[in-house]
């Protein structure tokens, strides 16, 4: 069976939202909870699989930025809602859709692309790399006590449906500043974290505010049970945002968090994998966290990205590039402190477009791939330059679930 891929119009956005639906199990929104669900749809940046006229595959994507190495903000796709209907699966739908999402990006001038991956098997093919690592972080209320001197800044409180969705938007914008990996979160961003949850079920927002009255903060989470053959233990939290302006505001968050009460178990979600709140507890068993992947980052234009970022102090090395699937990113590029350029420059290094995602926020050094096979190394005295001009003083992170 052959399909066609286009952008998805706006009376087929329902239908293709369906399909993303059916495809985690969900049941599709109804008529009362679709005018919300249509708010996370900006026009014109969503790609469909079609078998004749019936909507079979569906890839979105939010219009957003990237905070980069060295400060600036780069154009981004986030994408979201991708998904093919079971009964067409394993014919080359998906493969097809994000091509062409590819594609549409490129042409809208979006420099990276990037999505949280349900499956992450499956993006590589398509030249998505792991570039941001997160920890999932759970704390037992009963044991955690913050230490004597913790620094805070302000006070919580907790803020009604259309509190949330005026100001923390207005607000965000100041709490994100210049940490890698940090994204902007477009109006179709906070119908997809706020507002539909809200609508969903129990979700509670809460701010910090400074001294002057200024939210600096902000913390959204939903109660879960928990597994217990004690009937006195089955109330934990599941907080999805949590940001701060500074580490005094995240230690008034962490606390306020903490102190809920009936709450035998805080898990926060996506926290950065420097996040020090074990050390700032008495008890540092009380925490448990693993590591997860975060963001999965596409370089859709190489050239534009390599020159966004900056770069570490050592010598210069010639990178060649592989980009199968968008070939005018492939090419050799001079990268060194002053910059990134195209060269015709014989290569000391050979990524593919994947890799180039892993490296470019500074999560992996290059050396640390090379080891397992992932770059190819044309001169070894190279790889050392490349872990140094790579190199970030602070890990990447985004934050921001979509």
């Amino acid at each position: 069976m052959s399909f066609e891929y286009r952008v998805v119009k706006d009376d087929e956005l329902r239908a293709a939202d369906a399909v993303f639906h059916e495809a985690l199990h969900n049941e599709p929104p109804n008529d009362e909870k679709w005018p919300t669900v249509s708010r996370c749809y900006e026009p014109g940046r969503t790609v469909g699989a079609f078998a004749g006229d019936t909507v079979v595959g569906s890839a979105m994507s939010l219009a957003s930025d990237l905070t980069v190495p060295g400060g600036a903000v780069v154009p981004m796709a986030a994408v979201s809602g991708v998904g093919v209907r079971a009964d067409h699966r394993r014919r080359g739908a998906l493969t097809g859709m994000m091509r062409r999402q590819l594609k549409e990006c490129a042409a809208a001038g979006d420099v990276l692309a990037t999505l949280h991956a349900s499956e992450p098997m499956i993006y590589g093919r398509y030249g998505y790399g792991l570039a941001t690592l997160t920890r999932i972080i759970r704390v037992r209320s009963a044991r955690a006590t913050m230490r004597p001197g913790v620094p805070t800044a302000g006070t919580v409180r907790f803020l009604t449906r259309d509190e949330a969705l005026t100001l923390l938007p207005q607000a965000y914008p100041r709490l994100r500043g210049e940490r890698v990996g940090m994204m902007g979160r477009p109006p179709a961003w906070w119908a997809i974290s706020y507002e539909s949850r809200m609508e969903r079920g129990y979700f509670r927002v809460a701010a910090h505010h400074d001294h002057d009255g200024r939210i600096d903060g902000m913390v959204g989470y939903r109660p879960v049970e928990i597994q217990s053959d004690d009937p006195r233990i089955g109330t934990g939290i599941a907080v999805l945002d949590f940001v701060g302006e500074n580490q005094a505001v995240e230690n008034d968050l962490w606390g306020f968090l903490l102190g809920i009460d009936l709450v035998e178990e805080v898990t926060v979600y996506a926290r950065p994998s420097d996040d020090p709140i074990g050390a700032a507890l008495t008890d540092f068993h009380a925490i448990r966290s693993d590591q997860d992947d975060d963001l999965w980052l596409r370089v859709i234009d190489v050239p534009a990205a390599l020159a966004a970022r900056t770069y570490g102090h050592a010598d210069a090395v010639v990178v060649e590039v592989v980009d199968p699937l968008l070939a005018g990113n492939s090419g050799n590029y001079l990268i060194g402190r002053a910059g990134a350029e195209p060269t015709t420059a014989k290569p000391d290094l050979t990524v593919g477009v994947e890799e180039l995602g892993m490296l470019y926020l500074g999560t992996w050094r290059p050396s640390s791939l090379a080891g397992i096979g992932r770059i190819t190394v044309h001169d070894q005295d190279a790889l050392p330059r490349a872990d140094r001009l790579f190199a970030t003083d602070r890990p990447a992170w985004c934050g921001s679930l979509f």
